[in-house]
């Protein structure tokens, strides 16, 4: 038998579940008992960017017997080396043999894609690394999902979709909101015209990222900040800079992310656009608030419908997340939260010819599916870009302080080159497509 690279998967995880076995053992994980898939059928994982939502995810797909872990990246030694531990001590766990090596940590996520023992990565670094991470990852052939918001910019989005559709790739984008029952009851029943006809949709999340200047630290033990920052420009090291505190951190930092513009906007907004059917479309024109005639920022869609970035409305005070208002009621939705006006609309029964949305299974377990039937999930790529975009031009039209026209199908926006300009950012050499 020949033992060079020519090693299938299949044969290197058959391989790898024997190793971890006592000599006259074999784990009942390896034979694909006790709940688990046998090795040859198992989807393997590789994680990028093991912080808050990453490392979240990856406790939960360690209990996921459809799944092998077999790596994790991250530019923080303390974060990845406790990634890695904890993928070790999981396994050894489920195995009788009570050991398990098969899990390899990486510094350099483009080493982690070499692997082509891996179907699959997870990727849940700050946003201004999620184009490059998943276009990379992307051409190396293996799917993704990866973590809201989309990209760091408007052109970014739609690199990724023409990445996704080149290479064949299931991408499924972080905005689980849409795999959850109420958010997806919420839309049918707006789009089976339940309220009447739809006429405002108010989006209450927190404000854009912006300029900071904060004073240089000495760099934390064990992080790379070069790698860090990427194709960010460069900044002396703070801690404030990298730290995943919603509160600061590097979501509030314009270099890094849109702020909560991009972050629960991207859910929030998503559901708003699902509610009005808009999907891979969006509005046409953005306007600041101006102290008079618009009193916080409105997005007019061709339809006639305004989606309001807005903590309150008119006639109903608090937005509890998303609220749709139609000609005639109302539906209020946010997570383990919903809420009719009138009541009975909560209730009333779909006809089978009223709106079926997608029914997912879980957004983990949908990305996973459609990983083996190669179909689109949930919230593929496109649906993802066409939500970020709403976003980023929120932002654009908030940092400018003026109104922007925006062609949906042409994905530009009209007769302003200096908003233009936003649509993409600059990057630093190394850090290209």
């Amino acid at each position: 038998m020949n033992a060079g690279k020519n090693v299938s998967r299949r044969t290197f995880l058959k391989g790898a579940a024997a190793a971890v076995a006592a000599p006259y053992f074999v784990p009942a994980s390896a034979l694909g008992r006790g709940g688990w898939k046998p090795p040859s059928e198992r989807i393997t994982v590789g994680f990028i960017g093991i912080g808050n939502m990453g490392g979240g995810h990856l406790g939960g797909f360690l209990e996921d017997k459809q799944i092998q872990v077999i790596a994790v990246c991250d530019v923080d030694a303390v974060k990845r080396k406790r990634a890695f531990n904890q993928v070790e001590r999981k396994y050894a766990a489920d195995r009788q043999a009570g050991s398990y090596k098969g899990c390899t940590e990486y510094h350099e996520f483009e080493k982690l894609l070499e692997r082509p023992d891996i179907d699959a990565v997870l990727a849940a670094a700050p946003d201004h690394w999620h184009a490059i991470i998943a276009i990379c990852t992307m051409r190396a052939g293996k799917d993704i999902y990866s973590e809201k918001p989309l990209s760091l910019t408007i052109r970014e989005a739609y690199e990724m979709v023409a990445a996704a559709r080149r290479y064949n790739r299931v991408f499924q984008t972080g905005s689980q909101q849409r795999s959850e029952w109420n958010f997806r009851r919420a839309c049918e029943l707006v789009r089976s015209g339940r309220i009447g006809k739809l006429k405002t949709v108010h989006v209450n999340v927190g404000p854009p990222s912006e300029e900071k200047y904060l004073p240089e630290e000495p760099v934390r033990e064990g992080l790379d900040w070069d790698r860090w920052l990427g194709p960010a420009p460069w900044q002396p090291y703070n801690a404030e800079r990298c730290s995943g505190d919603y509160s600061g951190g590097w979501r509030r930092i314009r270099d890094y992310s849109g702020g909560m513009m991009t972050d629960w906007g991207a859910h929030h907004f998503d559901i708003g656009q699902w509610g009005m059917g808009m999907d891979e479309n969006g509005p046409v024109e953005i306007i600041p608030p101006d102290g008079k005639d618009y009193k916080t920022l409105t997005y007019k869609y061709a339809s006639g419908v305004a989606m309001y970035h807005a903590g309150q409305a008119e006639g109903h005070g608090n937005v509890n997340g998303v609220l749709f208002t139609g000609t005639d009621g109302r539906i209020e939705v946010n997570r383990g939260y919903f809420k009719s006006w009138p009541e009975d609309i909560a209730n009333s029964p779909l006809a089978a010819n009223d709106v079926h949305l997608y029914e997912s299974p879980g957004h983990r377990q949908d990305w996973l599916n459609c990983i083996r039937s190669r179909q689109r999930p949930i919230c593929d790529v496109a649906i993802g870009a066409s939500t970020i975009t709403v976003c980023h031009l929120g932002n654009i039209a908030y940092w400018l302080g003026r109104p922007l026209k925006w062609d949906p199908v042409k994905k530009e926006i009209l007769n302003d080159a200096e908003a233009g300009r936003w649509l993409d950012r600059p990057k630093r050499a190394r850090w290209r497509f």
